[in-house]
């Protein structure tokens, strides 16, 4: 699939069209944004960790992430203002079906005893949310550079109103959602 949106225009808008019985294709859902977020709670003693997990990241998503920071005092956390505290990437665009296609097509059927994602993870709004346990799914990784074993969670932002568009739309994309 060298261009997602030339295959998003064919098959899956006159699908899902079909379907819900849209009267405009402006109300067909599409999506909107993938947000990568990885958050690294080690940071706030160690400022190298973040390096590592910029690195990491930008090598799976092809997009310089966003360094979050601690908006509280926390005492409990140990946690102060303005302390490292994550990483995000929001892609959109060419990126974001790029990252798409590898992620359901590539690297998540490299997890071991894969049996699909789980169907219900929706919002209630039509976004998806997914967590992913380790970084070595990716083929862009590689075993002897990383220092640490970290997962990351996933969501996809849609312009689906209910669940059950949202995950038609995911479905139709090519997501391995479980039976």
């Amino acid at each position: 699939m060298a261009r997602m949106k030339d295959y998003y225009k064919s098959e899956v808008a006159p699908a899902l069209m079909e379907k819900f019985g849209y009267k405009s294709t402006m109300q067909i859902p599409k999506l909107d944004k993938i947000v990568v977020n990885v958050g690294c709670g080690e940071a706030k003693d160690n400022s190298k960790v973040v390096d590592a997990i910029v690195k990491d990241i930008s090598t799976i998503t092809g997009q310089h992430p966003t360094i979050c920071r601690a908006r509280k005092s926390v005492a409990n956390f140990k946690l102060r203002e303005g302390v490292t505290i994550g990483v995000k990437v929001t892609l959109r665009g060419e990126r974001m079906y790029e990252f798409l296609d590898r992620l359901f097509n590539v690297a998540l059927p490299r997890v071991r005893d894969f049996r699909g994602i789980n169907p219900n993870a929706f919002d209630g709004r039509g976004n998806y949310n997914m967590g992913l346990k380790e970084q070595l799914i990716f083929p862009e990784i590689e075993f002897d550079k990383i220092d640490k074993v970290r997962g990351m969670d996933i969501c996809f932002v849609t312009t689906a109103t209910t669940d059950e568009e949202g995950r038609e739309l995911l479905r139709l994309m090519g997501a391995p959602f479980a039976k």
